[in-house]
């Protein structure tokens, strides 16, 4: 299946970067809980391990952190739920972090003033917004501790009673 979702015609077809000028998803421009804080996000970067079947002299590379024999594969996907960039053939012990400076640098163009948001697996920068480190930011704790969030930096920083 990896095969065939990254390959062409599927790959050619259906999975390709929105353009520089991309207006605001309206999944964003029409929620006043992401509007405007998010008006510039394009959408969502990930890593994704697939279960593999590697040959013995590539099997510890291919061994993930949880001990599996899995390829690891970026993806990024839009509010629309399309995707928009699929960068797979990392071993399993490939870290997301690595495999977005390599897509970067190969084929990855991100336009200026437009971010994807990650998880904290991936690098600071100006591309990507991830979240703080040892900040929770459950909604559950937000509406007991009378908290809200706010962007700063390309960081999503707590706030107090404000």
């Amino acid at each position: 299946m990896l095969v065939f979702f990254s390959s062409a015609p599927f790959y050619n077809q259906y999975v390709y970067l929105p353009p520089a000028g991309a207006p605001t998803p309206p999944e964003i421009q029409d929620n006043p809980k992401f509007y405007p804080f998010f008006k510039d996000a394009l959408g969502a970067i990930d890593g994704t391990h697939i279960n593999c079947s590697a040959t013995s002299e590539m099997r510890q590379a291919a061994r993930d952190r949880k001990g599996g024999i899995t390829q690891n594969c970026l993806a990024i996907c839009g509010f629309d739920m399309k995707f928009y960039y699929i960068f797979s053939g990392w071993d399993g012990s490939a870290a997301d972090s690595t495999m977005f400076y390599d897509a970067r640098i190969t084929d990855l163009h991100i336009p200026v003033g437009k971010y994807y948001l990650a998880d904290a697996g991936f690098p600071i920068c100006d591309a990507l917004i991830i979240p703080k480190r040892g900040v929770r930011y459950h909604l559950a704790e937000w509406g007991r501790a009378q908290q809200r969030w706010s962007l700063f930096s390309f960081n999503i920083i707590l706030l107090s009673n404000i």
